[in-house]
């Protein structure tokens, strides 16, 4: 048995007993059950690591096999299964969120599911289990194979990947419970913070180990992409969330800014949580699985690593626009409006670079759905990174702040570049990693295709006429210069585009249903059936 391995087992022994005392001692009956839910997790994980490691010699997994490299594909499967998982939960919870702002009934009367607990728990969902899975994975796949090395460590990559689906499991159990620190796309507390701190440092050593001991000299531009949005993430995750716990028995916690300056560092973390994460990771997943599924070189290279540059140093400044007509100096609100208008030409070159990839392939348009999916999917990201500069610029800021046009630009980028991006991934690697000659049905891609775009255009274009709506009827005055409208009569006005925006929600839903069961079929399917449907795939 290994030192690091033995090391560990200490370390979660001791994590075991002192989560057992604070269990024991908690102040709140949710913080208790989080704590015996690290027991148990760190309990399980001395097993795990004691049954698999005890008896095994160092150095028994090769990292080489036949001269080919022994890739680690066991933690890729793990991701790729918890992302379409996650992903179905994430989208019905905010469904059934959408559904509770046109008919409040729908939180059935509990706490557990009122809407300020819902909808956190959905964010997070989306994003970062479902966003988060998607990433480790494509990230743990791509550097492998741009690398033509094993992954770095043989326990390593399995306790990211764990211990970030555990982190998960604490972070959603919380919100349900009403244990959160009330931080957009930040709320998790204390203690669920400082374990996400130790996995993603983890995280980051051995995708830079892999790197490192790469057996190609060229580094490609997705890995470059996939370590800006770790070694960032890792920056905001830190900033943001310096917290002092009233104790170790108690789940609460203080940030240690306040007022104005705990609202520029949550803005600093919120939008480059967007820019980093959603934006940067998955330029990352492009990158690779646009060109590979189409197989066409990236349309310029050249372009791709200034898109990279320009994006990382453009994209850190632009916070301070969330913030417009508060007590932010307004110097910062400025150079945050100024930065935002900046970084529509770095996001419009990596949006021509993925389209123009496809220059000699459109007609894989008409016969691939995986690739009209991802090809849409970067329409939607040069949609996006249009519409957020302009919503950046004050005079629009001044209409559609606080309305349900920014829930409309969010959810534009969200689903239709995020999601869509991450579905034509997961349909690209669940035949690769599992190996079957394609997925189980292509018609059901199609399906998915079709039912989930109708979906996201009745979800965006609701509301961006209930946001404009809305900013309109808040700033008309009467004659003598009163409001003309009262707060609920544009609460009336918007109700019927909630429905709407409902409905293209569930249908969204129904879209990660059919990809849920595509990829189950496709992993159960026997070999013979899979050769079959290849031979008969011309046909379908």
């Amino acid at each position: 048995m290994r030192f690091g391995e033995a090391a560990l087992l200490v370390v979660f022994a001791l994590l075991a007993f002192l989560s057992i005392i604070v269990a024991a001692k908690a102040y709140t009956a949710a913080y208790a059950f989080h704590a015996y839910l690290f027991a148990a997790g760190s309990i399980a994980a001395v097993f795990a690591i004691g049954n698999r490691y005890m008896d095994r010699p160092a150095g028994t997994v090769p990292q080489l096999v036949d001269g080919k490299p022994n890739y680690n594909f066991g933690v890729v499967k793990f991701g790729v299964i918890a992302a379409v998982v996650w992903g179905v939960a994430g989208f019905l919870a905010g469904d059934l969120a959408a559904w509770q702002l046109a008919f409040p009934a729908f939180n059935l009367d509990t706490s557990w599911l009122s809407f300020g607990r819902l909808r956190p728990l959905h964010t997070s969902a989306v994003i970062f289990a479902f966003g988060g899975n998607v990433l480790l994975s494509t990230s743990f796949y791509v550097v492998q194979r741009t690398s033509h090395a094993r992954l770095a460590g043989d326990l390593a990559p399995w306790f990211v990947i764990l211990g970030y689906n555990f982190f998960i499991v604490i972070a959603g159990t919380g919100y349900l419970l009403g244990i959160t620190q009330s931080k957009e796309y930040a709320e998790p507390e204390w203690y669920a913070d400082l374990w996400l701190t130790v996995v993603w440092v983890t995280y980051l050593l051995v995708f830079v180990a892999t790197i490192w001991k790469r057996r190609e000299p060229h580094i490609y531009v997705a890995n470059w992409f996939y370590l800006a949005f770790i070694i960032t993430i890792a920056m905001l995750h830190l900033g943001n969330n310096v917290t002092i716990p009233v104790s170790l028995f108690s789940a609460k916690s203080y940030i240690y800014w306040s007022g104005v300056q705990d609202a520029m560092f949550q803005w600093w973390y919120g939008h480059n949580a967007v820019g980093f994460f959603l934006t940067a990771g998955f330029l990352a997943i492009m990158y690779y699985f646009i060109p590979k599924r189409a197989e066409r070189p990236v349309y310029s290279y050249r372009l791709s690593i200034v898109h990279f540059w320009a994006l990382i140093f453009i994209y850190i400044w632009a916070g301070p626009h969330h913030l417009h007509y508060t007590a932010l100096p307004d110097w910062a609100q400025t150079l945050g409006m100024t930065f935002s208008v900046i970084l529509w030409m770095p996001s419009w070159g990596g949006m021509i670079n993925g389209l123009m990839t496809l220059s000699g392939a459109w007609d894989k348009l008409r016969t691939d759905p995986v690739i009209r999916m991802m090809v849409v999917s970067v329409a939607f990201y040069g949609m996006s990174t249009f519409e957020g500069p302009m919503m950046a610029v004050k005079a629009v800021n001044s209409l559609s702040h606080y309305t349900e046009w920014t829930v409309g630009h969010v959810h534009s980028g969200a689903l239709g570049w995020v999601a869509y991006i991450s579905f034509g991934a997961i349909y690209c690697l669940v035949p690769w990693l599992w190996n079957k000659p394609n997925m189980y049905s292509v018609k059901a891609i199609s399906w998915h295709f079709w039912i989930s775009t109708l979906g996201i255009v009745l979800y965006i274009s609701s509301m961006w006429v209930a946001g404009i709506m809305q900013g309109l009827m808040w700033r008309a005055y009467t004659g003598l210069g009163f409001l003309e409208y009262s707060f609920i009569e544009t609460v009336d006005a918007v109700h019927p585009l909630y429905v709407i925006r409902a409905t293209g929600g569930l249908l969204f839903v129904a879209g990660g249903l059919i990809m849920a069961w595509n990829v189950w079929k496709t992993i159960n399917m026997p070999q013979a059936v899979a050769e079959q449907k290849l031979a008969l795939a011309p046909a379908e």
